[in-house]
């Protein structure tokens, strides 16, 4: 029997998480948007950055939006026990999982904090176990970084913006920002959901603060 009845806005300790399974049930294909093939092989010189930021379909079609630099995106899980989950798993709240969306880039057409800006400003980020009406582990804001670079310009821009927020009235930025852990691609259905359901729902909303100046990108 699944937990339904867990608390979802609570993080399961890992000897409460589901046990998954050894390998994923379906391989990740070819972006349906662009047709690069989401697992790689990537070109030489990209880089990876991992988001959640609540409902991944809105996240990923910001990423893959952008008009320049970004190779591919892909949705799945992220941050939590459970190998090879399962989306009903994830919903849950018994595997300790994010949403999260991977994003392969290239830095030298765009670079890491200029994603991190699209980050902080397309979702509400003190919103802890939620975004806006979803609620949820796996509505969490949290950023995995796969160097140190990374970790520092996400740490730098959380300053800033935390900066902004407390202007406008907003509380602590509940974002967490750690190494990336893996990354478990989610089912075909799930990925590039907004293209292929151009009316899906979104779920993604800002705090609708207005940020006139940029955040630190000398990182």
């Amino acid at each position: 029997m699944w937990p339904y009845s867990r608390n979802k806005l609570a993080l399961p300790e890992p000897d409460q998480c589901l046990p998954g399974r050894p390998a994923s049930v379906e391989a990740p294909g070819d972006h349906f948007v662009n047709g690069h093939p989401m697992a790689g092989p990537y070109p030489d010189g990209c880089e990876k950055a991992l988001f959640a930021m609540g409902c991944f379909w809105g996240a990923e079609r910001k990423l893959w939006s952008l008009p320049d630099g970004v190779w591919v995106t892909a949705v799945g899980y992220a941050g939590g026990t459970t190998p090879n989950p399962l989306y009903e798993e994830v919903c849950s709240g018994a595997t300790g999982h994010a949403e999260a969306v991977l994003a392969v880039f290239d830095p030298a057409r765009i670079r890491y904090p200029d994603l991190l800006r699209l980050f902080w400003e397309s979702h509400n980020p003190t919103q802890g176990m939620r975004q806006g009406n979803d609620l949820g582990t796996q509505y969490r804001s949290a950023i995995f970084t796969f160097s140190a670079q990374q970790q520092h310009a996400a740490e730098m821009t959380r300053a800033f913006y935390q900066k902004k927020l407390d202007v406008a009235g907003f509380g602590r930025i509940t974002t967490d920002i750690v190494a990336a852990p893996a990354f478990y691609f989610a089912e075909s259905y799930h990925q590039q959901y907004l293209a292929k359901n151009p009316g899906g729902y979104c779920g993604l909303g800002g705090t609708g603060v207005a940020y006139p100046s940029a955040p630190p990108l000398g990182v």
